[in-house]
């Protein structure tokens, strides 16, 4: 029983530290745009030019 004087303080702290660090992300603009890496993928990269090969 008295493990729960610890566990419940420990768990508590943990979720208000996740808490914390979802906000610091909003407000930090990470999920400001969640479309374009997904669209990025799909787009071709320029091609590559031919470079000679060193002698």
């Amino acid at each position: 029983m008295s493990v729960l004087y610890i566990v419940v303080p420990l768990a508590i702290l943990l979720s208000g530290s996740a808490v914390a660090a979802f906000l610091w992300a909003v407000r930090g603009g990470q999920f400001d745009d969640v479309r374009t890496p997904g669209m990025r993928a799909l787009h071709d990269d320029e091609p590559v030019k031919d470079v000679p090969p060193e002698a």
